[in-house]
């Protein structure tokens, strides 16, 4: 399975469509672009494998793997990327602002289902992230 991500970045923060063949899933808010400078930049363009993860903090929730120069890089809920974020993902169901959104929870119960059911089916799940206007 393949999940793309299409980012618009802004200063404050990377926005994004999460999809699924051509289908939207979710969005997503991220920190801004800071050349993947740990804990202040979303994660560069690229391809990543998805696995399962869990913690006390987080629950069941999703790594993102493969991130050059950086671990523990995971879809989780948030609101505010600025305050909420240090590198990772956050679905939201609607976008507020540059790196705002809302209804997090329920934005990632979805995808956390769609990834989770692949898993358990063995599918490998592949996340591309890339610019809103780049085609692939």
């Amino acid at each position: 399975m393949e999940i793309i991500i299409e980012r618009m970045y802004f200063s404050d923060g990377t926005n994004g469509k999460i999809l699924h063949n051509g289908k939207l899933i979710c969005h997503s808010i991220q920190l801004p672009w800071k050349n993947n400078e740990k804990r202040v930049s979303c994660i560069p363009e690229g391809i990543y494998t998805l696995r399962k993860r869990y913690s006390r903090k987080f629950k069941a929730h999703i790594e993102i793997t493969g991130v050059p120069e950086r671990s523990f890089i995971l879809f989780h809920s948030a609101n505010n990327a600025m305050k909420e974020l240090n590198g990772c993902i956050a679905p939201v169901t609607k976008i507020a602002g540059a790196g705002l959104g809302s209804q997090s929870r329920w934005a990632f119960e979805k995808l956390r289902t769609w990834v989770y059911t692949a898993l358990d089916n063995n599918e490998k799940v592949i996340l591309v992230i890339k610019s809103e206007k780049q085609k692939r």
